[in-house]
């Protein structure tokens, strides 16, 4: 329909001439009140039609564009809440966040006002050519002289205004970069007394943005003059050429006027296609890179046909299981199996592969060898989603939103209600500070939980995984910010809570894990010891040794 009305447009366009080259030639011959009316007439409904016509060409396209825009930003985003842990290695946050703003803006520019007047001006050329070559092939010919010309420039400033473009998103994405990272580290920043130092950093960034920024302007500064040029040209070659035509005879005056303002009409459309050039190049500069995420594939997703995942209160059990991260190996060769609804502790050194065997369950990420069954089904062969609703997972570094405590706790579950969320609150240990919270549940608590301490976080990550009543509950080293007393509270009242589910407990600490009915102790990414708290301390191994330093340093901390 945009293309209808453009062409509609165009037409419209194309025969105003015409008529005037009728009333030049008509009046030539003598003046006739009532030609001049007619052809006034006509001129006006043209015109009329052809705004008409011009207003819904933009409306359509320009729209249209806004609407591709709009679904392209939602599967942008839909991508990026699909993919894998080892994407976000490769690609850092303030570029990805250049692509779903700035390259998407390109994009749309290039697939409206670029699509419509790149059709615009295409069919007002051939339009006006055709009508041309019927009234003077000579002349015609003489006119298109500099058009080789103008090809020649389109597609060597093009590709320089591509690559150009190109490398200035790049820079872009490095200052987005720099400032979502010095905004996240504005604590470390200010710590360590940087911000000089960073404010240099980004004047060298933003030096360099703008410098390529100017040469691009150079270069389109160069193109649209010559462009300039090339129509003066033409112009000064048909009031020649046409010129000795009328003088000799061989063309009328209205068809020397009609052909003036054809070359009048194409000024317009030769200047946009320097302009339609720019955007298209960097349109598909910017596409080429929103392309980048959108044709990444997941490393972490359901198969095709996944089996039935109602067999979530099973054993977990690991076989044979080895992750590596480069060249170095978190696990290797781990065989555990954890029974349905058993509580079970972790514990080992930093690095020796805790938090990797936790990751695992849940499918952050796969093992290189080995695998991980889950009630005899392999867990590739489930459905993601499904697997992780039934899963309550509470990560070291804990991510909070920007948003009240209340939706915080309630994230993920649509359903809950006031009185469930401050129950999970409870008991996670939040009860006493909702007291002093100056809104309790509906305080805001700042972008990344900023106004809480690191033990809040922790206690509102707790509730939140709770709340989603999980049959596997998985709590990676999640009281390491609050106290031995308040940690003991906590263990206490999430004591219910861990009946009849299966628990996985993940700690340095002892005084964490020695209630669980067993203790895996991980050392250099294996299974070193395996028991009770105390089949472990009789043995005398790493945990034994482990639980004698603890108690030391508790007996110091109350000297």
């Amino acid at each position: 329909m945009g293309i209808g009305s453009l062409l509609l447009k165009d037409a419209m366009a194309a025969a105003q001439p015409i008529v005037i080259k009728i009333g030049v030639d008509s009046l030539t011959r003598g003046f006739e009140t009532r030609v001049v009316i007619e052809l006034a007439a006509a001129l006006v409904l043209l015109s009329a039609v052809k705004g008409v016509f011009q207003y819904w060409m933009r409306v359509i396209i320009i729209g249209i564009s806004r609407d591709i825009e709009y679904d392209l930003r939602n599967d942008l985003f839909a991508s990026l809440t699909r993919l894998s842990q080892d994407f976000y290695a490769r690609y850092r946050t303030g570029d990805i966040m250049a692509r779903t703003t700035n390259d998407l803006n390109a994009v749309r520019m290039m697939l409206g006002p670029g699509v419509m007047y790149c059709s615009e001006t295409s069919i007002m050329l051939v339009l006006a050519v055709i009508v041309m070559l019927k009234t003077d092939p000579w002349l015609t010919m003489i006119a298109l002289i500099p058009a080789p010309f103008v090809s020649v420039a389109v597609i060597l400033f093009g590709r320089r205004i591509h690559v150009r473009f190109e490398h200035i998103q790049k820079l872009f994405s490095e200052i987005s970069s720099r400032v979502q990272e010095n905004l996240s580290g504005v604590r470390v920043v200010r710590a360590y007394a940087q911000e000089t130092a960073e404010v240099r950093h980004f004047e060298t960034l933003n030096e360099g943005y703008i410098r390529e920024n100017i040469g691009l302007a150079r270069i389109q500064g160069m193109f649209l003059p010559l462009l300039q040029a090339l129509i003066g040209i033409t112009f000064l070659l048909v009031l020649w050429a046409g010129g000795r035509q009328l003088l000799l005879h061989r063309m009328t005056l209205g068809s020397f006027v009609m052909f003036n303002t054809y070359m009048g009409m194409l000024i317009w459309p030769m200047i946009a296609f320097g302009w339609v050039v720019n955007l298209m190049q960097r349109g598909t500069a910017s596409l080429d890179r929103v392309n980048e995420i959108l044709h990444e594939v997941p490393t972490i997703a359901s198969v095709a046909q996944p089996e039935d995942s109602q067999r979530l209160l099973a054993e977990i059990r690991f076989e044979h299981v080895t992750v590596r991260f480069g060249t170095h190996t978190s696990l290797s060769d781990v065989d555990l199996c954890i029974h349905s609804g058993e509580t079970i502790a972790i514990v080992g050194h930093t690095g020796s592969g805790k938090t990797t065997l936790a990751s695992l369950i849940p499918r952050l990420f796969d093992p290189d060898e080995g695998c991980v069954y889950l009630g005899g089904s392999d867990l590739r062969r489930l459905d993601l989603d499904g697997l992780r609703r039934e899963i309550g997972f509470v990560p070291q570094e804990t991510f909070l939103f920007s948003a009240t405590l209340a939706e915080n706790i309630a994230w993920g579950v649509r359903d809950a209600t006031e009185d469930r969320i401050r129950w999970a609150a409870e008991a996670a240990g939040l009860g006493p500070d909702l007291a002093i919270f100056p809104n309790g549940l509906q305080t805001v608590i700042g972008e990344r939980g900023l106004t809480l301490s690191g033990g809040q976080k922790q206690r509102t990550a707790i509730a939140r995984a709770i709340l989603r009543d999980p049959r596997i509950l998985i709590l990676d080293d999640a009281l390491s910010s609050v106290d031995t007393v308040t940690e003991e509270k906590i263990l206490a009242s999430l004591t219910e809570i861990m009946r009849g589910r299966t628990t996985i407990l993940i700690s340095h600490r002892v005084s964490t894990v020695r209630t669980a009915g067993r203790i895996v102790v991980l050392s250099h990414g294996r299974i070193v010891e395996s028991g009770t708290h105390e089949e472990l301390q009789i043995r005398g191994g790493y945990y034994a040794e482990l639980y004698q330093k603890q108690l030391l340093e508790e007996e110091l901390e109350t000297i």
